[in-house]
């Protein structure tokens, strides 16, 4: 059993998600026209102002929900790389006489893999934060300059 290509695996699956959300918000900003709106050519254009705001809202719950599920899919993927470990552990005990060489690795192996697992969703989790914050914080900048 390759305990790196499990880790790296997963580490990569996370970065994957978080460089896609980081993506699709900065598709959904350009879809929406939040940086290429004229404001000069409206009569009233507070009424622009009021919608960026309420899209900058919106904007923000999508990546709050989007952040949710990111970190469910790392939870599960998580719990499933646990269980994975924990069946072969098992299989190797019943194939195996009581406390032989072959057992205690197995079970060494399997509390290998479920620590680095629990590092590796810890640090995926943080960098969706991260990301998360970082969009959020510019959306804020955004309305902030919108605002003035």
């Amino acid at each position: 059993m390759k305990r790196n290509y499990l880790t790296k695996g997963l580490s990569t699956v996370g970065r994957f998600l978080a460089t896609t959300l980081f993506c699709v918000l900065a598709v959904a900003f350009v879809w929406q026209g939040a940086f290429f709106s004229n404001t000069a050519a409206m009569a009233n254009p507070a009424v622009n102002l009021i919608a960026s705001a309420d899209a900058g809202d919106q904007v923000k719950d999508k990546v709050e929900e989007g952040a949710g599920a990111a970190k469910n899919f790392i939870r599960d993927t998580q719990d499933k790389v646990k269980q994975t470990a924990r069946k072969n552990a098992s299989k190797v005990d019943e194939a195996t006489d009581n406390g032989s060489f072959v057992e205690r690795k197995a079970k060494s192996d399997k509390a290998t893999i479920e620590k680095r697992a629990n590092e590796d969703a810890a640090r995926t989790e943080k960098a969706v934060d991260n990301s998360k914050n970082a969009v959020q914080g510019v959306v804020d900048k955004i309305k902030d300059a919108f605002s003035n």
